[in-house]
């Protein structure tokens, strides 16, 4: 049909002589009827001043392409030029082509219905029309034929008549695709049909879309979907209508089907691809049924069964659906389970598949009860099973069981039961082991678990990393991985990070392995840009920087720590590291390390060597006078860099820390308050670390820090750090007159730790609020 004329100027559809219509019409086609430059019968005839006879819309755009292009206006046929672009109607010709053009269609629908009784094949009736109205004339005409009448349909259906009416369904006019919706409707009431039908190339992809349009009309969409119902006889269109969008007849399969139908769509079910939203809607309908099949078929249906709800658990919202509806204790059933009616392994796996899904969904499983005495998932005994099973099965059901515990350790509530179970377990070393493996989904799982779990069992973890050949190794070399940044190499420094920061003998061993070196290489990298984009990279960062802030905590004990922190300018780094803005843990971690580095200080600087006083000093000291040295450090009194001995003066480090004073992160406001106490500790020249504060404006945020009291913490921090300030007279005396502040201070000498009340009276001396010889505590120095 694509091929026949349809009585619509068409540019695109041209032929290089007329003798193709006179194939397709019963009358002879005259040539004066076809327009020389579409090659098609006209229908608007109109003449050139030269006497030529063009289609008017195709001459039109020969004109149009003239003027547009510059060229002068000439026949088309002559190439001569012409003088007017007018154009004359051709009404007798026109007149002329309508008649021809009717008897020619009364008498191909006459052919066409003699054909038909004479029950001809498609071929002489259907490929031969060539007008619109005659071909819905010939599929009313089929209707009318087949309608109640079997013997006519299993005539019509032979041949390729029926893929034929199917071409139609995707016509671009709508009146022709009614007509062949109507005629399959039909031909669909016989189940004879109805297999033919779906096995039809896209019949029943167009015949789905077309109950869902908004631009066919409702008779059209309704017939549509009436013939769907009937072709739903036969399983195969059943399961090509799922596949393209039609769920529903599969699902009612599954829930009224006999068992070998249920069996084999439930196995259907798990071959398709969904969309989140159909999967939650397949669980709410057919979840149960799926279930039972599970717990109570033969193997071949369990396993049919297992494959859907694999697919289905691979949403959170849908695997909260069908943890409602009772999947997790026939699912743990069969995963522990051994004997007889075992799974076998491959049906394991993919039980532990979907058990891993419905954990990772959010869903609070410790309140489902499995088993006996109202056991759960996370009852000492399952995470035993589970632990039991990880160590003794193959790579695949390993890391599947591992996402379990992922899972539950994800969640507050079931953490702590699972780190219990561990331990009483003595599994710890052989889950570090995974680091090892060369499977890297495994891998994963294992780092994430154990990222997990180092928060409560850090130093556990630290003991099997250290005692363990080849694991601290491994999780250094995952880190250092120039391959982007992966959720893997996230979670490495995510553990690494929760380990003991104190744990010398760790930090020891890194140092020794490299590890820092490495971890400085990536964070520079990641602050110069050349590694940014990816959704990792914040948790990243934030776990490099912790890790690197360890080597903070060993500076008095280990000379290799102070040489690494000057080779690679780990200060300035540190430094720089407080203005990443909107990771405030980098700013905390960073403001931490500064106050460690600064600690140390006042044992890294130089101090002067006094020249030796001459001879006359030596007898006559009334003639010696001192030796004065410039250039030293107001604080620490001796020569001091930010990269030798991290000496806080240098490289803005006291203005960015007083800045952070202002954050809306108490624990970012409470690491930076304590970098700038190092300026004020006992050891370093108190006056001029005051001086130091007072010239980076950092005396006002400290006392509205002081008077916020965020946390008790930040008290205990700022009632210590105002008393350093108020021995400065002239800031006392600024201070007494503010009663906010002494407010402040009196809360604290009322509310705060023993240690905090004793700070707070000496404060309040400073400023005149309680007598000096007040002794309510007694002085600790």
């Amino acid at each position: 049909m694509a091929g026949s004329w349809d009585g619509s100027y068409d540019p695109g559809s041209q032929s290089d002589d007329s003798h193709h219509f006179e194939r397709l019409h019963i009358e002879p086609l005259y040539d004066a009827f076809v327009c020389p430059l579409t090659k098609q019968v006209m229908r608007d005839p109109v003449t050139l001043e030269n006497g030529q006879t063009f289609e008017r819309e195709a001459i039109e755009k020969w004109f149009k392409e003239c003027r547009e292009s510059g060229r002068r206006l000439v026949c088309p046929l002559t190439q001569k030029e012409l003088k007017s672009a007018d154009l004359n109607p051709s009404i007798a010709l026109r007149n002329t082509i309508e008649e021809w053009t009717t008897r020619n269609e009364a008498a191909q629908l006459d052919m066409a219905r003699r054909s038909l009784n004479m029950n001809s094949s498609e071929d002489d009736v259907l490929l031969s029309l060539s007008s619109r109205k005659v071909r819905c004339k010939a599929l009313e005409t089929l209707l009318a034929v087949v309608e109640e009448d079997e013997d006519n349909k299993a005539i019509l259906a032979e041949g390729d008549t029926v893929r034929t009416i199917v071409k139609f369904l995707s016509h671009e006019q709508s009146k022709e695709r009614e007509e062949a919706v109507s005629l399959l409707y039909e031909l669909s009431k016989s189940e004879a049909l109805c297999e033919k039908i779906g096995s039809i190339n896209g019949a029943i992809l167009i015949l789905v879309g077309m109950t869902s349009s908004k631009s066919e009309n409702i008779s059209t969409v309704e017939k549509a979907d009436k013939t769907l119902e009937n072709l739903e006889k036969c399983e195969n269109n059943v399961r090509q209508m799922a596949e393209n969008g039609r769920l529903q007849p599969l699902l009612t399969q599954i829930l009224e089907g006999p068992p070998e139908t249920k069996h084999s769509m439930a196995a259907y079910l798990g071959d398709l691809v969904l969309n989140n939203d159909v999967k939650v809607h397949v669980a709410k309908t057919v979840g149960e049924s799926l279930i039972n099949i599970m717990k109570s078929g033969n193997m071949q249906s369990r396993e049919a069964a297992l494959k859907a709800l694999n697919q289905i658990s691979s949403f959170d919202a849908s695997s909260k659906v069908l943890i409602e509806a009772g999947i997790l204790p026939p699912l743990v059933r069969d995963l522990f389970t051994v004997g007889a009616n075992q799974l076998p392994m491959r049906l394991k796996e993919v039980s532990a598949t979907i058990l891993s899904n419905v954990v990772n969904s959010g869903y609070d499983v410790d309140s489902i009860p499995i088993g006996l005495d109202h056991q759960t998932l996370v009852s000492e005994d399952n995470v035993h099973n589970l632990l039991h099973l990880i160590s003794n099965t193959g790579p695949p059901i390993e890391c599947k069981l591992l996402q379990v515990l992922v899972g539950l350790t994800n969640s507050p509530t079931t953490v702590l039961n699972v780190v219990a179970a561990i331990k009483s377990s003595g599994a710890t070393i052989s889950l570090v082991q995974f680091i090892e493996v060369p499977q890297k989904d495994l891998r994963m799982a294992s780092i994430k678990l154990l990222q997990n779990l180092s928060p409560h069992m850090g130093q556990e973890l630290a003991d099997a990393l250290r005692g363990t050949v080849g694991q601290l190794s491994s999780l250094i070399r995952v880190i250092s991985e120039n391959t982007g940044i992966s959720e893997e190499q996230a979670a490495a420094a995510g553990l690494l990070a929760e380990l003991p920061e104190r744990d010398v003998g760790l930090t020891r061993q890194m140092l020794d392995e490299g590890a820092f070196q490495l971890i400085i290489s990536r964070v520079v990298k990641i602050k110069q840009g050349d590694i940014r984009g990816t959704r990792f990279v914040t948790p990243f960062l934030e776990g490099l920087v912790r890790v690197l802030a360890r080597v903070t905590f060993v500076l008095s004990d280990e000379p290799v720590a102070v040489a690494l922190c000057r080779e690679h300018g780990l200060a300035a780094l540190f430094v720089d590291l407080l203005q990443t803005n909107g990771i405030d843990n980098v700013q905390m971690v960073s403001a931490a390390a500064l106050e460690n580095l600064s600690l140390e200080s006042k044992n890294l600087t130089r101090l002067p060597e006094m020249p030796p006083p001459g001879f006359c000093a030596t007898i006559f000291p009334c003639f010696s006078k001192q030796a004065v040295i410039t250039g030293l450090c107001r604080v620490h009194r001796g020569t001091c860099s930010l990269k030798e001995s991290f000496c806080l003066l240098e490289g803005q480090a006291v203005h960015k820390l007083v800045a952070l004073l202002d954050h809306t992160n108490a624990k970012v406001v409470e690491a930076a308050l304590a970098a700038l106490s190092t300026l004020l500790d006992d050891g370093v020249d108190i006056e001029q670390g005051v001086s130091v504060l007072c010239e980076a404006e950092g005396i006002k945020p400290i006392l509205v820090v002081l008077l916020e009291k965020q946390t008790e913490n930040l008290r205990r921090r700022a009632v210590w750090v105002v008393e350093r300030l108020l021995r400065n007279d002239d800031i006392a005396y600024e201070v007494s007159g503010d009663q906010n502040v002494s407010t402040a201070l009196v809360d604290a000498f009322h509310h705060a730790d023993y240690r905090t009340r004793q700070i707070a009276e000496r404060a309040l001396k400073h400023v005149d609020k309680i007598p000096n010889f007040s002794g309510i505590f007694p002085n600790m120095g």
